[in-house]
């Protein structure tokens, strides 16, 4: 990637905060711009895929499963670990992992998933360190941010869970 994004490896943040949901990040560079897989989703705004990790689940796997059933990608591997993050909303704890997809996303699709009685999730790719646009939600924006930090800093190779 153009800024070494698939290679630096973040320092997960986790302190003593235990995760109850999943996230999921994968990245793609077109030319010098690195964006990030992203939807819109019909009531919420724009957000990433992020679900809750099941009883015996680790949360690598869970970030794997909610890929598959929100975007409908398979295939997907862990890259890293890119850390443990406090949402600040409803107690949800984020545990935030880069995949990594062999084959070629589209630069748009939609995907139905039966989540919360079912959606149509409209995905596309955010440019790395640009503005969310204004339908991100305040939890998503900071989550954002929290993801750019990581990804861009400079620190000690993390295992993936």
């Amino acid at each position: 990637m153009s800024r070494d994004i698939n290679i630096r490896d973040a320092s997960p943040t986790s302190g003593n905060l235990i995760p109850n949901k999943a996230c999921a990040v994968v990245l793609r560079s077109i030319g010098a711009v690195d964006e990030m897989l992203v939807f819109r989703h019909p009531s919420a705004g724009c957000q990433f895929v992020k679900g809750t990790i099941e009883p015996d689940e680790s949360p690598a796997s869970a970030a794997i499963r909610e890929l598959l059933e929100e975007a409908g990608i398979q295939g997907a591997r862990t890259a890293r670990h890119l850390g443990v993050w406090d949402a600040g909303y409803k107690g949800q704890v984020w545990s935030i992992h880069q995949l990594v997809v062999d084959a070629k996303l589209p630069d748009l699709w939609s995907h139905f998933t039966d989540d919360d009685g079912g959606h149509l999730f409209n995905f596309f790719w955010h440019p790395v360190g640009s503005a969310p646009s204004p339908d991100w939600r305040p939890v998503y924006v900071r989550a954002l941010r929290f993801v750019e930090a990581q990804l861009l800093a400079p620190a000690a190779r993390t295992p993936p869970e």
